[in-house]
């Protein structure tokens, strides 16, 4: 039977490999403008409630907490959740978190009530349902809210394979290969993740392409670049299309109506209108 991947058996790897290269770096710069945005939307509470969903070491749920917020950090591995009080506590911010030991599926059984702000980053990928998941996790955002997703996207890593030639691969269906440990097991289809927010009733307020051309790039035959000039283009390129839509992951961020909105009361007069019909 399928699992969630667990990362005991990788943790620091995958922490090294994650944050420490211009991989990372560029997933950081980008996604943290979005956060700095979603921030300003919610500054009606001087301190929020935050929830980083499978936050392995919580890079950017940090930044956040070292603002004054409060964050409960998930986590299925336990091995991360080592590595994150480590660098919790290297950056001083013990009294900002809560650690959790916890599937996803069974966070709600862990927090008193319904949460500021979300992040689910970089998850979807290895879960067996990610969408089920994800449907779950929008029942924690209290009304105004937000939730923050990003995800391995299926159009990225399909363009990937074809511009290298991968063609059977891709007609196999592009099956998860499990030689490349910290490849993700699966590529999220943005549709699907859209529809899911939308269904939901959560009304999308921006959609970011992660390395949108840098992963694509041939490092080692290319011409004259710096990096400081490729992360300046992918924040220049990384909000339009369709350069946002081959990102290698899309973050996309979303927010749950207030009682009594607009959104809620054109929903109600529809049905309504449905019914009369």
């Amino acid at each position: 039977m399928k699992k969630d991947r667990n990362f005991d058996d990788l943790a620091e790897k995958f922490a090294e490999n994650i944050y420490g290269t211009a991989k990372g770096q560029i997933r950081q710069t980008v996604v943290w403008q979005d956060i700095e945005y979603i921030l300003e939307q919610l500054n009606g509470a001087s301190s929020l409630q935050v929830l980083d969903a499978g936050g392995g070491i919580g890079q950017i749920s940090q930044k956040i907490a070292a603002l004054g917020h409060q964050v409960t950090l998930c986590d299925l591995s336990s091995e991360m959740l080592t590595l994150a009080a480590q660098e919790i506590a290297k950056n001083g911010l013990v009294e900002q978190y809560r650690l959790v030991h916890s599937p996803i599926q069974e966070i709600s059984e862990h927090i008193e009530a319904p949460v500021d702000l979300i992040l689910f980053h970089a998850v979807m990928e290895w879960l067996v349902d990610p969408i089920a998941t994800l449907t779950g996790l929008l029942e924690n955002v209290k009304p105004g809210g937000v939730i923050s997703v990003m995800f391995y996207n299926y159009n990225g890593l399909l363009f990937k394979n074809l511009i290298c030639g991968n063609l059977t691969h891709i007609e196999q269906g592009m099956p998860y290969r499990k030689r490349f440990k910290l490849q993700p097991q699966q590529g999220i289809k943005p549709d699907e993740v859209y529809q899911c927010l939308t269904e939901a009733g959560f009304d999308i307020m921006g959609k970011t392409g992660v390395r949108t051309f840098h992963d694509y790039m041939h490092h080692d035959r290319m011409g004259d670049y710096s990096f400081e000039q490729v992360l300046d283009m992918e924040q220049k390129l990384c909000r339009q299309e369709p350069f946002l839509s081959l990102g290698r992951y899309i973050h996309v961020y979303a927010r749950k109506p207030h009682t009594g909105s607009t959104s809620a009361l054109v929903t109600n007069l529809n049905n309504s209108n449905k019914d009369k019909g």
